[in-house]
């Protein structure tokens, strides 16, 4: 029987640990705003860009103003921080190239679908609507079970057929959402 000493740390590998660690990354990277304005504006131009550019459309974006009304301290911050901190890190996972001034999405950044389920202050999750959604299927499914819900003006299969279709409605509602939500899909990013 072997034993270990707490000074040595184990490890367990488990089948797809690197792919929950590549995902841990990117999930890392995109927790700061600054690096998703920044993957959201070349995923927008499709085209190499330039760090001015970058940082004049980053700062807009975190000032909530129009690109004409960045001061040139407003930008110099930004293009500073991206120059230094941000796209550095972004070009060590892979996800950019940056040669000084240009920067250019690599192809597993170009293929990189993120959205962001974003919940506006007078909206609820996604999660918790299906909820209530189901939570309303499952009183009226178990209200016709029982007899208790009326049948004779809208029948069973009307029943069915409505709640099936707020399931329905609600899917496409929500696929349509997350697609406008994707990382440089939209004008302003999320």
């Amino acid at each position: 029987m072997a034993t270990t000493s707490e000074s040595e740390p184990t490890t367990v590998e488990t089948p797809g640990s690197d792919d929950q660690s590549r995902e841990g990354e990117i999930f890392d990277l995109l927790s700061n705003q600054r690096r998703r304005y920044a993957i959201h504006y070349c995923k927008r131009e499709d085209d190499p860009v330039t760090l001015g550019e970058l940082a004049e459309h980053v700062a807009a974006w975190e000032l909530d103003k129009e690109v004409a009304a960045i001061t040139s301290a407003e930008r110099k911050r930004v293009y500073t921080s991206l120059q230094q901190t941000h796209l550095p890190t972004l070009e060590r996972a892979d996800m950019i190239e940056f040669d000084d001034r240009t920067i250019e999405l690599t192809d597993e950044a170009a293929e990189l679908d993120v959205y962001l389920d974003v919940v506006p202050a007078d909206s609820i999750p996604w999660g918790t609507y299906y909820l209530g959604l189901a939570a309303v299927g499952s009183v009226v499914m178990a209200g016709l079970w029982l007899e208790v819900i009326p049948t004779e003006t809208v029948p069973e299969l009307g029943w069915a057929t409505l709640v099936f279709a707020l399931f329905a409605v609600s899917a496409v509602v929500h696929v349509v959402q997350n697609r406008r939500m994707r990382l440089g899909e939209m004008e302003r990013p999320p």
